[in-house]
């Protein structure tokens, strides 16, 4: 079967996205959802998104990783909000829509600029060399110097398959590395297995940590992926617990195509 989709990328996280309103690819066939994001047999992506109807709701958006576990997706969910408008699915530039950890808001700024709202990150682990909280997928988040040199794959997949995240399935792992003048991150994605050049979640759960490393109550904390800038905007409500938190960056179009599964 032949499958038309779309490729957008947020900062370097790219996906495949296809219009599913009409069932036109079948979301229990896993071994097609590994074979699209492959990057030498397939589309390549780091992420395959559907978009669906929702009786309630602008649109449902059903994410999986590439080796076919279904997570949510900050930047996907950016990237998806852009296809709707684009394709005309939604046409004020705010909208409404259900994904794996239920309901977002978001909004299209223009430029390709797409705004989400996350969910309150309230129930964060603060250890003594790392922080640990779900941001809508888990996140392992340590501070550390010059990252640029650091093996991402091996101290990342050390922490990732560890014993103490296998009760749920692993953990994705971030790297922060503050200078005078930005916030440098790179991530290490469950489901990817390996470094992605940007995670929305990821980006969310270091902004937070940085905010309770330099006790910043509310306001926009940029960072700088190998991808590019992402903001995040929040507020401190009490302690440890964080609202109105929105993630910001760019969702742009690639190309389209079809491909046969």
């Amino acid at each position: 079967m032949d499958i038309q989709f779309k490729k957008y990328q947020g900062t370097g996280n790219d996906f495949v996205i296809i219009d599913n309103r009409n069932k036109v690819f079948d979301k229990e066939n896993l071994e097609a959802v590994q074979f699209i994001c492959d990057r030498k047999f397939g589309a390549g992506a780091d992420g395959l998104i559907l978009i669906e109807n929702h009786e309630s709701y602008d649109f449902n958006m059903i994410f999986f990783n590439p080796d076919g576990s279904q997570s949510f997706c900050g930047n996907g969910s950016r990237c998806a909000v852009q296809f709707a408008f684009d394709l005309g699915i939604i046409t004020e530039k705010q909208t409404a829509f259900i994904s794996t950890d239920g309901l977002h808001e978001a909004s299209v700024l223009g430029n390709n600029i797409v705004k989400l709202k996350m969910h309150d990150v309230s129930t964060i682990e603060i250890n003594e060399d790392h922080y640990f909280m779900n941001t809508g997928s888990p996140h392992y988040v340590v501070f550390q110097e010059n990252i640029s040199n650091l093996d991402i794959i091996e101290k990342g997949s050390k922490i990732r398959y560890s014993d103490a995240y296998k009760s749920i399935n692993g953990t994705n792992v971030n790297f922060i590395e503050e200078t005078k003048s930005e916030n440098l991150v790179r991530t290490y994605e469950r489901g990817v297995e390996n470094e992605t050049l940007s995670c929305g979640t990821g980006v969310t759960a270091c902004a937070i940590s940085i905010a309770l490393k330099n006790n910043i109550a509310d306001g926009k904390i940029t960072i700088k992926t190998k991808g590019g800038e992402l903001s995040v905007s929040l507020e401190k409500t009490k302690e440890n617990h964080y609202t109105n938190v929105w993630l910001e960056g760019a969702a742009t179009f690639v190309f389209d195509g079809t491909i046969s599964v």
